[in-house]
C-alpha cells in the first residue's frame, strides 16, 4: 500500500532506484542556492513556475489545487503545475521526474529514520535528504506552526526535510448506520462480535463488506486493521518487526499467520469480484447500500461522505481484531503526505512560499476541512466526524506500515508487510500459503 504515494498508502517501502535522481542534484545540493530564503510577503516578489506532484486520492487532490488556485491569486506571477498520478506508479514518476530536475515540490514517501538493524533498507526519500538532495526546512519560519510532536516524529538526525499535511487514522471501518439498524446488528468490539455481525448481514441477503481489490492496496488496510488488534501497542509492533529482522520470529507462524488468517476471512464476506473493483468505486457504491462496511482511512472522510449525502447516517468503528475489547479500542494513525522540495528544484523561492501560503491557519483550516486530514498543527477546529471518533483518537497508536521495514534485498512475496496480495481472490493462496511464500522470500534477503 502505502497509499505508496500518499493518503494512506504510504505504509508500503518504496524501491525504486535513486542513483539517477541523486546525480542530477548532486551538484545544485553543494551550491548556496540549496539553501533556499524565506519568501517576502510581497506578491510580486515571487514569479516563474512551480510544479507539485502527489499521489491522487479526490479529497486531497481539489485541495491541493484549492490552495494552488489561492496561491497563484495572491503571487500572480507564478504559475503552480499541480499534478496528481494513480499511486501505484507514483515512486516511478517521481523519480523520472526528479531526475529531470522539474519538481517543485512532492510527497516524499517513508521519510523517516530507521533502526540500525534495516539501515539498508532506508527509503528512496530518506537517502535523498541525507545525500543532501532535500531542502533543509528545518528553519524555516513557518514550520513553528506545526506541533512540535507530529515534526519529532519525523526528524532526521534533528532535522526537518519535509512539512507534514495531517494526520489519518488507518484502521477503522466506515459502515452504514441504517443497514445496522434494520438489519438488529450492533458496532462490534470483538472479533468474535464483528464475525457474527458479518454472518448475520450475510444472513439476511445484505453484503457486509466493500473492498477495492483492483488498485490492490485497499485490501491492504484489511490487513492493517488486522494487525492493530492483534498488535495493540506500538512496543507490539516494534517487537514483532525487530523480531523478523534478526530471524527470531517468522512470518509463517504466531501473529503473521493470525493477522493473514483475519484478512482472508473478511474477504469471505465482500461483493461478488472484488478484485475487479477500484478504490475510487467505493464510495459511490457505499452510498448506494451495495454493501454495509468497507475499511478505509479518513483521509478519504470528504469523499465518503459527499457520496452518501443525506442518505444514511454514516459511522466509524476501530476493526476488532482481537478478542480482547481493550486492545481493540483505537484506530491507528499515520503522519500524511509530507511535503518536501528538493535541492534540484529551480524555484526554491516559490516552493518556500507556497508552503508559507499552505500553512497559514486560514488556508490550513480549509485544507483540512477538505481532505478530512486531522490536523498537523495546535488549536485547529475539527470536523462533526474528527469529534465522533474522539473516543478512538484520544490515544494515538501508530500504524504497523509506520513500524514495519521491508528489507529491500528480500522476495516479492515478502515486500509488503505481510503477504496479502497473494490471498484469494486477489492472488490464488490460502493464508498459510501467503505466508510460507512470504517467509521464503523473506529468508532470501539475509
Amino acid at each position: 500500500m502505502a497509499r505508496t504515494a500518499s493518503r494512506g498508502r504510504t505504509w508500503r517501502r518504496a524501491t525504486t532506484s535513486v542513483t539517477a535522481a541523486l546525480a542530477a542534484i548532486s551538484l545544485v545540493a553543494c551550491s548556496p542556492a540549496a539553501t533556499g530564503s524565506t519568501p517576502s510577503g510581497d506578491g510580486g516578489a515571487i514569479s516563474g513556475e512551480l510544479q507539485i506532484l502527489t499521489g491522487s486520492a479526490a479529497g486531497s487532490d481539489k485541495a491541493f489545487q484549492d490552495v494552488s488556485d489561492a496561491f497563484m491569486k495572491k503571487y500572480p506571477d507564478v504559475k503552480v503545475i499541480y499534478s496528481a498520478v494513480d499511486n501505484n506508479t507514483f515512486p516511478q514518476t517521481k523519480s523520472s521526474r526528479l531526475t529531470a530536475g522539474n519538481l517543485g515540490i512532492f510527497v516524499a514517501l517513508n521519510l523517516a529514520e530507521v533502526p540500525d538493524y534495516a539501515k539498508d533498507s532506508a527509503s528512496d526519500d530518506l537517502l535523498l535528504a541525507q545525500s543532501g538532495g532535500l531542502v533543509d526546512l528545518t528553519d524555516e519560519p513557518f514550520m513553528q506552526r506545526f506541533t512540535p510532536t507530529m515534526l519529532d516524529a519525523q526528524a532526521i538526525g534533528g532535522r526537518q526535510y519535509a512539512m507534514p499535511t495531517g494526520a489519518s487514522y488507518v484502521t477503522g471501518v466506515f459502515y452504514n448506520k441504517s443497514i445496522f439498524a434494520d438489519n438488529g446488528v450492533e458496532v462490534p468490539t470483538t472479533w468474535t462480535e464483528f464475525v457474527s455481525v458479518l454472518d448475520t448481514l450475510k444472513g439476511k441477503g445484505v453484503t457486509p463488506y466493500g473492498i477495492g481489490g483492483k488498485d490492490t492496496w485497499p485490501a491492504g488496510l484489511i490487513m492493517l486493521g488486522a494487525a492493530a488488534g492483534v498488535l495493540p501497542t506500538l512496543e507490539d509492533k516494534q517487537g514483532l518487526a525487530a523480531d523478523l529482522w534478526i530471524n527470531k520470529a517468522k512470518l509463517d507462524e504466531g501473529p503473521s499467520l493470525e493477522i493473514l488468517e483475519k484478512t482472508e476471512k473478511v474477504f469471505q464476506y465482500a461483493q461478488p469480484n472484488f478484485a475487479g473493483t477500484g478504490y475510487d468505486d467505493l464510495p459511490g457504491q457505499f452510498a448506494n447500500g451495495t454493501f454495509a462496511m468497507m475499511s478505509d482511512g479518513t483521509w478519504n472522510t470528504t469523499t465518503i461522505q459527499t457520496a452518501v449525502g443525506d442518505k444514511f447516517e454514516i459511522g466509524y468503528f476501530p476493526f476488532p481484531a482481537s478478542d480482547d475489547a481493550a486492545a481493540n479500542k483505537t484506530v491507528n494513525g499515520k503522519i500524511e503526505l509530507q511535503m518536501a522540495i528538493p535541492t534540484s528544484s529551480k524555484n526554491k523561492q516559490a516552493a518556500l512560499a507556497w508552503m508559507d501560503f499552505f500553512s497559514e491557519k486560514e488556508n490550513y483550516q480549509k485544507f483540512l476541512e477538505t481532505t478530512g486530514f486531522s490536523s498537523a498543527q495546535p488549536n485547529m477546529a475539527t470536523s462533526g466526524f474528527l469529534e465522533e471518533i474522539a473516543p478512538y483518537t484520544g490515544t494515538f497508536e501508530t500504524v504497523w506500515g509506520q513500524v514495519w521495514i521491508a528489507n529491500n534485498k528480500a522476495g516479492q512475496d515478502a515486500a509488503y508487510p505481510f503477504n496479502y496480495p497473494a490471498l484469494a481472490p486477489l492472488g490464488t493462496s490460502t493464508p498459510q500459503q501467503a505466508a510460507d511464500a512470504a517467509q521464503q522470500a523473506w529468508g532470501t534477503g539475509f
